[in-house]
């Protein structure tokens, strides 16, 4: 499944104009044969609107949903986007796998929040493995920091994710996490690892770019740089059967020794 990585801070504070951006970039992801596009971490709000986060929330049912529902049917692919998800009071740093035909598909709240941003805004979610099929895919959702905690994804992979989806806001001076730690997931765990993120100054924070979507033997298919982009490649799943067949860090797991863990 070809899939396109918006990297890019949209205009925090204007949902009006992120959906106007995602949909100018679900028009290109689509003229490039994407099935899916992907966008970092709070992509419809904006990351660091502080105390704006509470009024710019929605439910994962709400207006927002619907209008990216209609950009999904509109171009033919699927859509994958943070946000800040309203229920009753409580707020979540969410993000939301929508299908080409519009049915919202997996909806999931980030569950080890980072810094004390986040813990001030954000109630962490609860479900760390939430998945949806596409394409012949299945496909997961975790969220920035979530990544960096290697038990998080392997229950992905136990649970049997082919593709990991990371919207994310990482931020200057951690890009390690993008040049090195996420190919090393996807390695680690045999599974495309797709990691979207901000780019530029918002705020307090200095967001990097480097968006990649690394596959199963630890290669970057894709790479962003420092600047807005978009970039594509493929999620191949005779690709991901064969370097699953070959390494056998899963198979060769003994969970007996590992109760310390936990």
């Amino acid at each position: 499944m070809r899939t396109a990585l918006l990297q890019g801070s949209g205009r925090p504070g204007s949902i009006v104009e992120n959906l106007k951006v995602l949909d100018e970039a679900a028009g290109r992801a689509a003229a490039a044969g994407a099935g899916l596009l992907a966008t970092p971490e709070m992509f419809l709000t904006g990351y660091a609107i502080g105390d704006d986060i509470p009024r710019l929330a929605e439910p994962a049912d709400g207006d927002s949903a619907d209008a990216i529902a209609e950009i999904a049917t509109r171009h033919g692919l699927a859509v994958a986007y943070g946000y800040p998800e309203r229920d009753g009071e409580t707020v979540y740093n969410s993000a939301q796998l929508i299908s080409a035909d519009g049915t919202r598909l997996a909806n999931y709240r980030k569950t080890h929040l980072f810094g004390c941003f986040e813990r001030d805004h954000f109630t962490p979610g609860e479900q760390h493995v939430v998945q949806a099929e596409l394409n012949g895919l299945t496909v997961g959702l975790l969220i920035c920091y979530d990544v960096e905690f290697p038990e998080n994804v392997r229950a992905h992979a136990l649970a049997g994710t082919d593709l990991l989806l990371v919207p994310t806001a990482q931020m200057h001076p951690y890009q390690f996490v993008a040049e090195s730690m996420i190919p090393v997931r996807a390695f680690e765990n045999q599974m495309y690892v797709a990691y979207v993120n901000r780019v530029g100054l918002e705020g307090e924070f200095e967001f990097v770019g480097l968006s990649v979507l690394a596959g199963p033997d630890g290669v970057a298919r894709a790479r962003a740089g420092r600047a807005e982009q978009l970039v594509l490649a493929d999620a191949d799943p005779a690709f991901l059967a064969a370097s699953r067949e070959a390494n056998p860090y899963l198979q060769d797991r003994r969970p007996g020794l590992y109760g310390s863990l936990v």
